[in-house]
């Protein structure tokens, strides 16, 4: 029997959402990726890209050990969200492999320190801009996991596809027409408290 380690815990944590998300594009073409898909733009392709940057700057500037490739999107003088999207000429392997090389730097960082070692992350106010370790993992589980809620919902929306991760979707196992049945007898609840005219 192992005893408990918090730092592997949270650390598989991050990797499973960090999983979620990517596995949210498999199956896709490239414009099914890229397509903004609500009325703030949220696209797949644009979150990967988005965490890559958030995962670069917490586990690397925090720490004094920044990620070695530029990321311009999320220089002080970038337009605004331009995280958020991939351009023409940035394919779903270069975001993809970006995304992928950030967590080989991101975990040597999590191996290397204490989860009670700090660091401080600049563009948070100074009054909170100093971390520890665990902050940061707790942070940033928290923002992959929140993204890659976000993913599931754009993916439904592509095809229909839905599910928490790959080998587990922690759904009910109807078929389209159980999940028709389901979503007009939540859309009838409505009609008696008025939410839906009957007409």
């Amino acid at each position: 029997m192992t005893a408990w380690e918090p730092k592997n815990d949270l650390h598989r944590y991050l990797q499973a959402a960090r999983d979620a998300l990517l596995w949210k594009l498999d199956g896709l073409s490239e414009y099914e990726i890229r397509c903004p898909l609500t009325p703030t733009g949220t696209n797949l392709l644009g979150l990967v890209k988005h965490l890559a940057g958030v995962e670069a700057g917490y586990f690397g500037e925090t720490f004094g050990r920044p990620f070695g490739e530029p990321l311009p999107w999320i220089a002080d003088d970038a337009e605004d969200n331009a995280d958020m999207w991939a351009t023409a000429d940035e394919s779903r392997d270069d975001i993809a492999g970006l995304y992928r090389r950030v967590w080989q730097h991101a975990d040597t960082t999590i191996a290397a320190l204490a989860l009670d070692a700090t660091g401080r992350v600049r563009w948070w106010p100074d009054e909170r801009s100093e971390v520890t370790l665990h902050q940061i993992l707790v942070h940033v589980i928290a923002e992959t996991n929140r993204h890659a809620g976000h993913a599931d919902i754009v993916r439904e929306l592509i095809d229909g596809e839905a599910g928490l991760r790959d080998g587990n979707l922690n759904l009910p196992s109807g078929d389209q027409k159980w999940w028709e049945d389901y979503r007009n007898r939540l859309e009838q609840t409505l009609i008696p408290v008025g939410f839906l005219s009957t007409n």
